[in-house]
Protein backbone atom coordinates (compact mmCIF):
# COMPACT_ATOMS: atom_id res chain seq x y z
CA UNK A 1 0.00 0.00 0.00
CA UNK A 2 2.99 2.42 -0.09
CA UNK A 3 3.02 5.42 -1.87
CA UNK A 4 -0.53 4.80 -3.32
CA UNK A 5 -2.31 7.70 -2.17
CA UNK A 6 -4.29 10.11 -4.87
CA UNK A 7 -2.16 13.05 -3.70
CA UNK A 8 0.90 12.76 -1.79
CA UNK A 9 1.92 13.63 1.13
CA UNK A 10 -1.90 13.03 2.17
CA UNK A 11 -2.99 16.17 3.68
CA UNK A 12 -4.90 15.53 7.60
CA UNK A 13 -7.10 17.85 8.89
CA UNK A 14 -6.00 17.37 12.54
CA UNK A 15 -8.82 16.92 14.81
CA UNK A 16 -10.81 18.71 11.74
CA UNK A 17 -9.65 22.29 10.99
CA UNK A 18 -9.46 23.72 14.48
CA UNK A 19 -7.10 26.94 13.45
CA UNK A 20 -10.44 28.15 12.53
CA UNK A 21 -13.48 26.64 13.88
CA UNK A 22 -13.37 24.05 17.23
CA UNK A 23 -12.09 20.75 17.54
CA UNK A 24 -13.71 17.89 17.08
CA UNK A 25 -16.99 19.54 15.83
CA UNK A 26 -19.26 19.25 12.80
CA UNK A 27 -18.01 22.96 11.49
CA UNK A 28 -14.14 21.70 12.34
CA UNK A 29 -14.43 18.50 10.01
CA UNK A 30 -16.79 20.00 7.13
CA UNK A 31 -14.80 22.85 7.21
CA UNK A 32 -11.31 20.71 6.73
CA UNK A 33 -12.82 18.78 3.99
CA UNK A 34 -13.81 22.26 2.46
CA UNK A 35 -9.79 23.35 2.36
CA UNK A 36 -9.03 20.91 0.73
CA UNK A 37 -8.16 18.08 3.25
CA UNK A 38 -7.85 14.23 1.90
CA UNK A 39 -8.63 12.94 5.59
CA UNK A 40 -9.41 13.71 8.93
CA UNK A 41 -8.38 12.67 11.73
CA UNK A 42 -10.89 12.25 15.38
CA UNK A 43 -9.41 11.37 18.61
CA UNK A 44 -12.23 8.48 20.25
CA UNK A 45 -12.98 8.29 23.90
CA UNK A 46 -15.42 6.31 25.92
CA UNK A 47 -18.57 7.23 27.41
CA UNK A 48 -20.08 4.78 30.48
CA UNK A 49 -22.20 3.56 28.20
CA UNK A 50 -19.77 2.27 25.43
CA UNK A 51 -20.27 5.62 22.93
CA UNK A 52 -17.02 6.57 21.16
CA UNK A 53 -16.43 10.19 21.30
CA UNK A 54 -14.89 12.97 19.77
CA UNK A 55 -12.25 14.55 21.83
CA UNK A 56 -8.64 15.26 22.80
CA UNK A 57 -8.41 13.28 26.05
CA UNK A 58 -10.87 11.62 28.23
CA UNK A 59 -10.69 14.70 30.55
CA UNK A 60 -12.89 17.60 29.25
CA UNK A 61 -12.43 20.35 31.11
CA UNK A 62 -10.37 22.26 28.40
CA UNK A 63 -12.35 21.91 25.64
CA UNK A 64 -16.35 22.10 26.90
CA UNK A 65 -18.53 24.08 28.95
CA UNK A 66 -18.33 21.29 31.53
CA UNK A 67 -16.77 23.54 34.46
CA UNK A 68 -19.47 25.92 34.06
CA UNK A 69 -22.78 23.51 34.49
CA UNK A 70 -23.54 23.31 38.00
CA UNK A 71 -25.71 19.76 37.08
CA UNK A 72 -22.43 18.56 36.77
CA UNK A 73 -20.16 19.64 39.41
CA UNK A 74 -20.46 16.72 41.40
CA UNK A 75 -18.44 14.61 38.66
CA UNK A 76 -15.54 16.51 39.00
CA UNK A 77 -13.20 14.05 40.38
CA UNK A 78 -8.97 13.12 40.34
CA UNK A 79 -8.44 9.51 38.14
CA UNK A 80 -4.91 7.98 37.02
CA UNK A 81 -5.00 7.67 33.65
CA UNK A 82 -1.90 5.91 31.94
CA UNK A 83 0.10 6.81 35.37
CA UNK A 84 -0.35 10.26 35.84
CA UNK A 85 -3.29 11.86 38.13
CA UNK A 86 -5.76 14.12 36.51
CA UNK A 87 -7.93 16.25 38.30
CA UNK A 88 -11.25 16.98 36.05
CA UNK A 89 -14.24 15.85 34.17
CA UNK A 90 -13.39 12.46 32.48
CA UNK A 91 -16.19 11.09 29.43
CA UNK A 92 -16.01 7.78 31.30
CA UNK A 93 -18.17 9.16 33.89
CA UNK A 94 -20.70 10.51 31.95
CA UNK A 95 -23.78 8.55 29.66
CA UNK A 96 -23.87 9.87 25.78
CA UNK A 97 -27.15 11.64 26.78
CA UNK A 98 -25.62 14.08 29.22
CA UNK A 99 -22.78 14.63 26.68
CA UNK A 100 -24.74 15.53 24.08
CA UNK A 101 -25.66 18.61 26.73
CA UNK A 102 -22.37 19.98 26.70
CA UNK A 103 -20.78 22.48 24.22
CA UNK A 104 -17.62 22.66 22.32
CA UNK A 105 -14.57 24.96 23.58
CA UNK A 106 -11.59 25.49 21.33
CA UNK A 107 -8.24 23.57 23.29
CA UNK A 108 -6.16 26.11 22.02
CA UNK A 109 -8.24 29.34 22.45
CA UNK A 110 -5.58 31.74 23.60
CA UNK A 111 -3.33 31.58 20.55
CA UNK A 112 -6.60 30.81 18.50
CA UNK A 113 -9.06 34.00 18.98
CA UNK A 114 -11.20 33.05 15.85
CA UNK A 115 -11.60 29.62 16.68
CA UNK A 116 -12.40 30.24 20.16
CA UNK A 117 -15.13 33.16 18.91
CA UNK A 118 -17.35 29.76 18.01
CA UNK A 119 -17.16 28.43 21.39
CA UNK A 120 -20.29 27.46 22.70
CA UNK A 121 -21.95 27.19 19.40
CA UNK A 122 -21.50 23.20 18.50
CA UNK A 123 -22.01 20.03 20.63
CA UNK A 124 -20.18 17.25 21.22
CA UNK A 125 -20.45 14.66 18.32
CA UNK A 126 -19.48 10.78 18.50
CA UNK A 127 -17.56 8.89 15.73
CA UNK A 128 -21.08 7.87 14.35
CA UNK A 129 -21.38 11.62 13.51
CA UNK A 130 -18.26 11.55 11.61
CA UNK A 131 -19.16 8.90 9.78
CA UNK A 132 -21.88 10.06 8.60
CA UNK A 133 -19.88 13.56 8.06
CA UNK A 134 -17.54 11.47 5.41
CA UNK A 135 -19.98 9.72 3.53
CA UNK A 136 -22.31 12.48 2.35
CA UNK A 137 -19.11 15.05 2.28
CA UNK A 138 -17.49 12.51 -0.20
CA UNK A 139 -20.51 11.84 -2.16
CA UNK A 140 -20.77 16.01 -2.70
CA UNK A 141 -17.53 16.57 -3.77
CA UNK A 142 -16.79 13.36 -5.73
CA UNK A 143 -13.08 12.00 -4.40
CA UNK A 144 -12.58 9.49 -1.70
CA UNK A 145 -12.09 10.90 1.85
CA UNK A 146 -10.16 8.85 4.55
CA UNK A 147 -11.06 8.75 8.51
CA UNK A 148 -7.61 8.59 10.37
CA UNK A 149 -9.18 7.44 13.78
CA UNK A 150 -6.62 7.68 16.67
CA UNK A 151 -7.80 5.75 20.26
CA UNK A 152 -6.76 7.31 23.28
CA UNK A 153 -5.88 5.42 26.73
CA UNK A 154 -7.07 1.92 25.49
CA UNK A 155 -5.77 0.19 28.70
CA UNK A 156 -7.71 2.91 30.74
CA UNK A 157 -10.77 2.05 29.02
CA UNK A 158 -10.18 -1.87 28.67
CA UNK A 159 -9.64 -1.81 32.89
CA UNK A 160 -13.46 -0.02 32.90
CA UNK A 161 -15.08 -2.32 30.82
CA UNK A 162 -15.27 -0.66 27.92
CA UNK A 163 -12.36 -1.82 25.61
CA UNK A 164 -11.41 0.28 22.46
CA UNK A 165 -11.54 -2.23 19.90
CA UNK A 166 -15.13 -4.01 20.53
CA UNK A 167 -16.92 -0.43 20.39
CA UNK A 168 -15.24 0.72 17.16
CA UNK A 169 -15.65 -2.69 15.31
CA UNK A 170 -19.56 -2.06 16.33
CA UNK A 171 -19.27 1.39 15.43
CA UNK A 172 -17.86 0.73 11.87
CA UNK A 173 -21.06 -2.15 11.47
CA UNK A 174 -23.44 0.43 12.20
CA UNK A 175 -21.90 2.96 10.02
CA UNK A 176 -22.49 0.62 7.41
CA UNK A 177 -18.33 0.58 6.72
CA UNK A 178 -18.15 -3.36 7.80
CA UNK A 179 -15.11 -4.25 8.97
CA UNK A 180 -13.06 -1.47 7.27
CA UNK A 181 -11.92 -0.27 4.06
CA UNK A 182 -8.90 1.93 1.90
CA UNK A 183 -10.68 5.01 3.94
CA UNK A 184 -9.78 3.89 7.26
CA UNK A 185 -6.51 4.46 8.85
CA UNK A 186 -6.33 3.32 12.72
CA UNK A 187 -3.68 4.75 14.89
CA UNK A 188 -2.86 4.42 18.64
CA UNK A 189 0.20 4.93 21.01
CA UNK A 190 -0.34 1.16 22.01
CA UNK A 191 0.92 -1.39 20.03
CA UNK A 192 -1.09 -4.50 21.62
CA UNK A 193 -4.32 -2.35 20.57
CA UNK A 194 -3.45 -2.36 17.08
CA UNK A 195 -2.66 -5.76 16.92
CA UNK A 196 -6.30 -6.55 18.53
CA UNK A 197 -7.62 -5.02 15.43
CA UNK A 198 -5.85 -7.21 13.15
CA UNK A 199 -6.82 -10.49 15.25
CA UNK A 200 -10.33 -8.71 14.89
CA UNK A 201 -10.03 -8.72 10.97
CA UNK A 202 -10.39 -4.58 11.00
CA UNK A 203 -9.05 -3.71 7.51
CA UNK A 204 -7.52 0.24 6.96
CA UNK A 205 -4.15 1.02 7.64
CA UNK A 206 -2.78 0.42 11.12
CA UNK A 207 -0.12 3.06 12.22
CA UNK A 208 1.96 3.15 15.34
CA UNK A 209 2.27 6.71 16.74
CA UNK A 210 5.85 7.26 18.55
CA UNK A 211 6.02 10.18 21.52
CA UNK A 212 9.16 12.21 21.47
CA UNK A 213 9.92 10.59 25.03
CA UNK A 214 8.76 7.45 27.14
CA UNK A 215 7.15 4.34 26.18
CA UNK A 216 4.11 2.94 25.83
CA UNK A 217 1.45 2.81 28.44
CA UNK A 218 0.12 -0.55 27.49
CA UNK A 219 4.27 -2.29 27.43
CA UNK A 220 4.88 -0.41 30.90
CA UNK A 221 1.73 -1.61 32.27
CA UNK A 222 2.65 -5.27 31.33
CA UNK A 223 6.36 -5.13 31.72
CA UNK A 224 6.79 -2.57 33.82
CA UNK A 225 10.15 -0.59 33.94
CA UNK A 226 12.01 -2.57 31.39
CA UNK A 227 8.85 -1.48 28.69
CA UNK A 228 11.10 -0.66 25.54
CA UNK A 229 10.75 3.22 24.73
CA UNK A 230 9.45 5.10 21.73
CA UNK A 231 12.97 5.98 20.73
CA UNK A 232 14.11 1.87 20.37
CA UNK A 233 11.45 1.58 17.63
CA UNK A 234 12.71 4.53 16.15
CA UNK A 235 15.57 2.56 15.36
CA UNK A 236 16.53 0.62 11.89
CA UNK A 237 16.17 -2.57 14.11
CA UNK A 238 12.98 -1.26 15.75
CA UNK A 239 11.55 -0.41 11.94
CA UNK A 240 11.47 -3.29 10.77
CA UNK A 241 10.57 -5.11 13.60
CA UNK A 242 7.61 -2.54 13.86
CA UNK A 243 7.14 -3.80 9.55
CA UNK A 244 6.16 -7.15 10.46
CA UNK A 245 3.11 -6.24 12.50
CA UNK A 246 1.93 -2.44 11.00
CA UNK A 247 2.02 -0.68 8.05
CA UNK A 248 3.04 2.98 8.96
CA UNK A 249 4.32 5.07 12.30
CA UNK A 250 3.64 8.40 13.29
CA UNK A 251 6.28 10.81 14.87
CA UNK A 252 6.11 13.96 16.25
CA UNK A 253 7.56 16.44 13.76
CA UNK A 254 10.50 16.75 16.05
CA UNK A 255 11.85 13.91 14.98
CA UNK A 256 12.29 14.59 11.65
CA UNK A 257 13.22 18.65 12.39
CA UNK A 258 16.10 17.23 14.48
CA UNK A 259 19.71 17.74 12.90
CA UNK A 260 21.13 15.12 10.97
CA UNK A 261 23.24 12.39 13.44
CA UNK A 262 27.12 13.06 12.84
CA UNK A 263 28.47 9.35 14.22
CA UNK A 264 25.78 6.35 13.14
CA UNK A 265 24.82 4.47 15.98
CA UNK A 266 22.71 1.67 15.69
CA UNK A 267 21.15 2.06 18.85
CA UNK A 268 19.77 5.59 18.61
CA UNK A 269 17.00 6.67 17.31
CA UNK A 270 16.75 7.41 13.57
CA UNK A 271 15.89 11.55 12.39
CA UNK A 272 14.87 13.62 9.44
CA UNK A 273 14.90 11.62 5.93
CA UNK A 274 17.13 9.33 7.17
CA UNK A 275 14.40 7.84 9.52
CA UNK A 276 11.97 8.21 6.70
CA UNK A 277 14.22 6.45 3.89
CA UNK A 278 14.26 3.55 6.68
CA UNK A 279 11.18 3.22 7.58
CA UNK A 280 9.90 2.72 3.79
CA UNK A 281 13.11 0.84 2.99
CA UNK A 282 11.21 -1.92 5.32
CA UNK A 283 7.50 -1.09 4.38
CA UNK A 284 6.11 1.03 6.72
CA UNK A 285 4.51 4.16 5.77
CA UNK A 286 5.41 7.51 7.64
CA UNK A 287 3.11 10.27 9.44
CA UNK A 288 4.05 13.37 11.37
CA UNK A 289 2.00 15.89 13.51
CA UNK A 290 1.40 18.28 14.18
CA UNK A 291 2.30 21.21 11.73
CA UNK A 292 1.09 24.64 12.84
CA UNK A 293 2.18 28.14 11.85
CA UNK A 294 2.03 30.06 14.98
CA UNK A 295 5.47 30.82 16.43
CA UNK A 296 4.33 28.67 19.70
CA UNK A 297 4.72 25.58 17.81
CA UNK A 298 7.40 26.42 14.71
CA UNK A 299 10.92 25.61 15.56
CA UNK A 300 13.12 28.52 16.87
CA UNK A 301 14.62 29.84 13.52
CA UNK A 302 11.58 29.90 11.74
CA UNK A 303 9.47 32.19 14.37
CA UNK A 304 8.78 36.05 13.48
CA UNK A 305 8.35 38.41 16.16
CA UNK A 306 7.99 38.15 19.83
CA UNK A 307 4.15 37.00 20.03
CA UNK A 308 3.30 33.39 20.56
CA UNK A 309 -0.09 33.32 18.43
CA UNK A 310 1.99 35.54 15.58
CA UNK A 311 2.41 33.63 11.93
CA UNK A 312 6.25 32.70 11.82
CA UNK A 313 7.68 30.62 8.61
CA UNK A 314 5.87 28.47 8.64
CA UNK A 315 6.12 27.43 5.02
CA UNK A 316 9.95 26.82 5.53
CA UNK A 317 9.11 24.45 8.20
CA UNK A 318 6.51 22.85 6.36
CA UNK A 319 8.70 22.37 3.23
CA UNK A 320 11.30 21.23 5.30
CA UNK A 321 9.31 18.47 6.43
CA UNK A 322 7.80 17.52 3.15
CA UNK A 323 10.97 17.23 1.76
CA UNK A 324 12.13 14.57 4.07
CA UNK A 325 9.34 12.38 2.10
CA UNK A 326 6.74 11.48 4.35
CA UNK A 327 3.49 10.21 3.59
CA UNK A 328 0.52 12.33 5.26
CA UNK A 329 0.59 15.60 7.36
CA UNK A 330 -1.74 15.87 10.04
CA UNK A 331 -2.41 19.85 10.61
CA UNK A 332 -4.78 22.36 12.14
CA UNK A 333 -5.04 24.43 9.21
CA UNK A 334 -5.62 22.12 6.47
CA UNK A 335 -5.44 24.68 3.80
CA UNK A 336 -1.91 25.49 4.57
CA UNK A 337 -0.84 21.94 3.69
CA UNK A 338 -2.41 21.68 0.55
CA UNK A 339 -0.59 24.83 -0.46
CA UNK A 340 2.83 23.65 1.13
CA UNK A 341 2.22 20.22 -1.00
CA UNK A 342 1.55 22.56 -4.04
CA UNK A 343 4.80 24.77 -3.64
CA UNK A 344 6.79 21.56 -2.94
CA UNK A 345 6.07 19.97 -6.10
Amino acid sequence: MLGDFAEHPLVIGHRGAPGYRPEHTTASYELAFALGADAVEPDLVATRDGVLVLRHENEISGTTDVSGRPEFASRRTTREVDGRALTGWFTEDFTWAELATLRATERLGALRPLSASFNGRYPVIRLRDLFEIVDRVAAEQGRMLRLVAEFKHATHFAGLGLPLDDLFAAELEAAGWGSGDDRLIMESFEPTLLDRFAERGLRGRRVFLLEDAGAPWDLVAAEGRGAPGFDRFATEAGLLSLARRFDGVSVGKARLLAPPRTEPNADRPLVGAELVDAAHSAGLEVYTWTLRPENRFLAAERRRGASRAGIGDWPGEFRQIIETGVDGLFLDHPDLGVVARSLAE
